[in-house]
């Protein structure tokens, strides 16, 4: 027997209870990843599987897997807050670094589990680099900035060796020809976007499989932005990449694949492209089309 009471507005609780789970059922369903997020084997340099992540009680990253492909640079858009650049965070264990924060699940670089107990996250962060919203570069000089991590890393025996390291990164990073007369000069003396192609440097030193950047080009002016972009292109013929941006053009321009997240939620994967012409879920299409966000 199902008995009717009224609450204070006077709706019929009963009715109210079936509503919200009709509007639970639906959210629930409404949010599941569509698209392509998962890759073959051999095609897969990073995989990622039933991600959760906590901040305390507080619930951050929902049910995640995602594969990142091998020479492929994939996009990670959404809202502010949406869980992009926390997931981002998990590929290379930086999340390690807040007390309270708790990740869940398997990401494996190639065949390694990186959440293993037993992984030294030092060689992952050289497997797996990171560029950051805003360029750090050290209070050093331009030449030690590239050179520090084949230092810490053993990977240097001698100056000749790291000179050449040096050099090549520099040239990677399309910055060398603006400052092989200055070498010696400190890497906080350059502008801002020589400074975030320093920071690129000094993370492709180190030979990464993966290279992590989040927001790399939001404190940069356009002519900057267009030439780290134009890099980025360049890097992916050797390395995999991931980016998260809040430009939906610069995800058009530089990725492959893109990744739509929202609510802590991976909602829609698949070529760029399509993504941004023909999605398949309302939620990508009410982003992409500048419903919110």
């Amino acid at each position: 027997m199902i008995t009717e009471t009224m609450d204070d507005y006077g709706m019929n609780k009963e009715v109210a209870d079936i509503n919200n789970e009709e509007a639970h059922a639906f959210e629930s369903e409404d949010t599941e990843t569509v698209g392509t997020p998962l890759l073959s084997a051999e095609k897969s340099r990073m995989t990622s599987r039933n991600v959760f992540v906590y901040y305390g009680e507080k619930m951050a990253i929902d049910n995640v897997s995602l594969d990142i492909g091998k020479n492929e640079v994939l996009s990670m858009i959404g809202p502010s807050g949406c869980g992009k650049s926390t997931f981002l965070r998990c590929l290379n264990r930086m999340n390690d670094t807040i007390d309270i924060c708790r990740v869940d699940g398997e990401i494996k670089l190639d065949d390694t589990n990186i959440y293993d107990p037993k992984l030294d996250v030092v060689p992952l962060r050289a497997r797996v680099g990171m560029v950051f919203q805003k360029p750090n570069p050290f209070p050093k000089s331009i030449y030690d900035n590239v050179a520090y991590g084949p230092r810490i890393h053993g990977m240097v025996d001698n100056k000749t060796d790291t000179d050449e390291i040096v050099e090549t990164s520099l040239k990677r990073a399309g910055l060398w020809g603006e400052v092989k007369e200055r070498l010696d000069a400190p890497g906080t003396g350059l502008s801002g976007g020589q400074q975030q192609r320093l920071c690129i440097a000094r993370a492709i030193a180190v030979s990464p499989e993966v290279i992590l950047m989040d927001e790399p080009c939001s404190a940069l002016d356009p002519i900057a932005t267009a030439i780290i972009e134009e890099l980025i292109d360049e890097l992916r013929e050797e390395f995999t990449i991931a980016i998260v941006t809040h430009s939906m053009q610069q995800a058009a321009r530089v990725s492959q694949r893109t990744a739509y997240f929202h609510l802590g939620k991976l909602i829609e994967v698949g070529q760029t492209d399509k993504i941004f012409t023909n999605p398949d879920h309302k939620l990508t299409e009410d982003y992409i089309t500048g419903r919110f966000g």
